[in-house]
C-alpha cells in the first residue's frame, strides 16, 4: 500500500512537472519577443542608473596615499550661451529692458486687475486673439507660463504695483 502512494505521488509530481514544462515553453516561444524586451529594458535602465551616479558623483582626490586623506572636488557646470541670455532680469526692471510694449503693459495691468482675456479684449476694443497674443508675448518676456505667475513676476520687478 505505501509502495502504490509513493509511486503515484511520484508519477503525478512527475506529470505536474511535464504540464508546466510546456507551458513554459508555450510562454517562451509566445512571448519571446516580449521578454526580450523586458531584459533589454532593464539592462538598460541599470546601466543609465549606473552611468548617472558615475557622472554625477563628486570627484575624490587622494592628497597622502599613507594616511589616505580624500577631499571631495566639487563638479561645476556651465551654463551654455543660450541659458545665460535667458537669465532672470535684475529686480528692479523696466518695460524697455524687457522689450516689453506699451499695449503688453496695459494687458498686464488688466491682468493683475483680475479681468478675464474677454473682458480685456472689450475694455481696449482689441479681438481675443489679440489679448491671447499679447498674453503669450508676456509669458515669454518675463520667462513664465500662467498668468498669475506673471503677475507675481511683474510686481517682484516693480512693473505694476
Amino acid at each position: 500500500m505505501k509502495k502504490q502512494a509513493i509511486i503515484s505521488g511520484a508519477v503525478l509530481a512527475l506529470l505536474a512537472v511535464t504540464i508546466k514544462w510546456v507551458e513554459y515553453r508555450y510562454l517562451v516561444l509566445t512571448h519571446s519577443f516580449e521578454i526580450y524586451g523586458a531584459i533589454l529594458a532593464i539592462l538598460f535602465t541599470g546601466l543609465g542608473v549606473w552611468a548617472g551616479r558615475k557622472l554625477t558623483s563628486p570627484k575624490k582626490e587622494i592628497i597622502h596615499r599613507e594616511i589616505e586623506v580624500v577631499v571631495e572636488k566639487p563638479v561645476y557646470i556651465t551654463l551654455p550661451a543660450a541659458a545665460a541670455a535667458t537669465a532672470v532680469p535684475h529686480p528692479m526692471a523696466s518695460p524697455d529692458e524687457l522689450g516689453i510694449s506699451k499695449r503688453e503693459m496695459e494687458i498686464l495691468e488688466l491682468m493683475a486687475q483680475g479681468y478675464s482675456n474677454q473682458e480685456i479684449a472689450e475694455k481696449t476694443f482689441l479681438s481675443i486673439h489679440t489679448i491671447k497674443t499679447h498674453a503669450s508675448n508676456l509669458f515669454v518676456k518675463l520667462d513664465v507660463k500662467r498668468r498669475t505667475q506673471a503677475v507675481s513676476r511683474a510686481k517682484e520687478l516693480k512693473l505694476i504695483p
